[in-house]
């Protein structure tokens, strides 16, 4: 069989020629290398990195191993989420957004200018000599003792890792001094002298301060009036009742009080009155007279040497002026409080609270503390005259038995006491003057007054030609707000007076005459 003609061609261009044998004829043409060979390097590099003359090898068989490099801590996890590789490729990658390039062209390099000078993304760079390679040091400890290092090779303690001697000595220590204290301290306390408990012939020191309590001071006032000002002592057969008295009359032995303070002995057989004066005395009291409508009551005593009150004009009073009242509170006899005049021509309705009281009064209001037990006293004015007997007190959460006082305390004016008292003592009883209706406050939004509710037949009232459903808003020109102010308006004026009324009718005003009779 022929081999092809291109076998041939190969064979005479290739092969051996003839009478020849071995690889190739001596003196026969080799081929040249494609590149000439390197040049020598210099002598400095010989030196440097060339092999030794007595070494045969490509290294001595005594060079001393390196250390073996200590392991490379695997990166961090938070690294390791943020170059993960994506989309089949191996290694890390670049982190998520990272920046993008243009895509690579074919002459391009890679995808970024410096590819040429970077080995690692072209491997066709021209390789260059760098520094020397460095290796930590021989005496640096990489064991598990308490210093070690970092991946760059910094110093780090571990706490964990401190010797547990010096821990021991540390405590011991600590245990030492805390023992040492304590026995010192125990032994100077048991060995330190005490002082002794009594020091007996001690003198304290004394002053004498200059007191100056000039005339109208609360102290003159009340060293003046107290012993006028008495404990009133209601005793009945299973209660009993506190209040204050004042007197009024030391020759005749008359102490003015409330009604309120000694109804209930009125008209019980077995009752018993007694007055506590100042100076601890007592004394068995009698009833003069009681006037409900007023709450005021005259008490007689048999005693000597009475000291009485000096009465004043409760007119000329104004409101701010200095007032103190002075009483037994709560059973405290002597008690002595201070305050001023709040407020004139107050209208209060004193409830009965147990007794026959049913009065209105035309009270001084004051903000000096008065509390059960004050009914009956003395409110002073600032020359020690008494403007006023103290008779209620306004309270929140309680009345005027059980509660305390809140700054709200109603006085009966002096000129209305002096009047009435004194008709007690000469008659027994006081008289009053009446319209003869029965009225509740009532407003329309823009005005006051009292709504007429009951006319008595044949009183002053029905003679003038007053109806039930009218509103009196006047009397004598003065304005009435409130029924108690009509009360009030009407008991200022004596049986026998003619008083004009403005009434509100059928929405229109009209006025009347009416001649007040005896209540």
């Amino acid at each position: 069989m022929r081999r092809p003609a291109v076998a041939d061609e190969e064979a005479a261009a290739y092969g051996r020629p003839a009478g020849t044998t071995g690889a190739f004829a001596p003196g026969g043409v080799r081929l040249q290398p494609s590149t000439p060979a390197p040049p020598e390097p210099p002598p400095a590099q010989q030196a440097a990195f060339g092999r030794p003359s007595e070494v045969a090898g490509s290294f001595g068989q005594d060079r001393p191993a390196l250390p073996p490099r200590p392991a490379a801590a695997p990166p961090p996890e938070a690294v390791l989420r943020a170059f993960a590789p994506r989309d089949g490729a191996s290694g890390l990658g670049e982190p998520p957004g990272g920046r993008r390039t243009a895509r690579r062209t074919a002459p391009g390099p890679f995808w970024k200018p410096d590819a040429a000078t970077d080995p690692w993304r072209d491997p066709y760079a021209p390789a260059g000599l760098g520094a020397p390679a460095q290796y930590p040091e021989e005496s640096a400890d990489l064991g598990d003792g308490p210093i070690v290092r970092d991946l760059q090779g910094r110093r780090k303690l571990r706490l964990r890792d401190v010797s547990v001697r010096l821990s021991v000595l540390a405590l011991l220590s600590l245990l030492l001094v805390g023992v040492i204290g304590g026995t010192t301290a125990w032994f100077l306390g048991r060995t330190a002298d005490q002082e002794p408990l009594l020091a007996p012939g001690t003198q304290l020191s004394s002053v004498s301060p200059g007191v100056s309590r000039e005339p109208g001071s609360v102290a003159d006032i009340a060293g003046r009036v107290t012993p006028a000002v008495v404990s009133v002592e209601v005793q009945l057969a299973n209660a009993g009742a506190t209040g204050s008295g004042v007197v009024v009359d030391a020759d005749g032995g008359y102490i003015v009080t409330n009604n309120h303070v000694v109804s209930g002995a009125a008209n019980a057989d077995d009752a018993r009155i007694r007055a506590v004066f100042s100076d601890g005395s007592g004394s068995q009291a009698r009833i003069v007279g009681r006037d409900q409508a007023s709450d005021i009551a005259v008490l007689k005593v048999e005693k000597p040497g009475l000291v009485a009150a000096t009465l004043g004009e409760s007119e000329e009073l104004v409101v701010g002026d200095p007032v103190v009242a002075i009483g037994s509170p709560l059973g405290l006899a002597g008690t002595v409080t201070s305050g001023i005049v709040s407020a004139l021509d107050r209208p209060v309705r004193l409830s009965g609270e147990g007794s026959d009281t049913n009065a209105v009064i035309s009270a001084v209001q004051t903000d000096a503390p008065i509390n059960p037990g004050n009914s009956g006293g003395a409110l002073v004015d600032g020359t020690g005259a008494v403007i006023g007997i103290n008779t209620a007190i306004a309270s929140v959460g309680g009345n005027g038995t059980t509660g305390g006082s809140i700054g709200l305390g109603f006085a009966i004016p002096i000129d209305t006491v002096r009047d009435i008292a004194q008709q007690l003592i000469s008659t027994g009883t006081a008289v009053h003057a009446t319209l003869g209706v029965n009225a509740r406050t009532v407003t329309d939004g823009t005005r006051d007054g009292a709504l007429v509710i009951n006319v008595e037949p044949g009183s002053p009232a029905a003679d003038a030609g007053v109806q039930e459903q009218d509103v009196v808003i006047a009397v004598d020109g003065k304005p009435v707000a409130s029924s108690e102010e009509l009360v009030v308006a009407v008991d200022a004026h004596d049986p026998g007076d003619t008083v004009t009324l403005e009434l509100v009718r059928d929405g229109s005003s009209r006025e009347v005459q009416v001649t007040l009779a005896t209540a």
